[in-house]
């Protein structure tokens, strides 16, 4: 299990290295500015697989949505519709 820091912002800039070898050794540092919770730095790796898992979610989501629409011809998305709703799709909030 990984443990979770909180430093301030100004770390980021007086304190690099000690940051650095926090997530190198897989924890997290929660990043503040004036007391709040600001950013989150994690393990590079440890980013790839989140954003596996949003494009998982995503996936499950749409084929959920194909599942409701599938008795209601009216309501299917054209293919090149979808296949350009794909290419934009960045992985992030959508």
């Amino acid at each position: 299990m990984f443990s979770t820091h909180v430093k301030a912002v100004r770390d980021l800039r007086n304190n690099y290295p000690e940051l650095a070898k926090i997530v190198k050794n897989r924890d997290h540092v929660i990043i503040t500015n004036n007391g709040k919770s600001e950013a989150v730095l994690i393990p590079y790796e440890e980013m790839e697989r989140y954003q596996e898992f949003l494009h998982i979610c995503y996936v499950k989501e749409k084929l959920a949505e194909v599942e409701v629409r599938e008795d209601d011809p009216n309501s299917w998305t054209p293919i090149e519709d979808f296949l350009k709703e794909w290419d934009n799709w960045d992985g992030v909030g959508q």
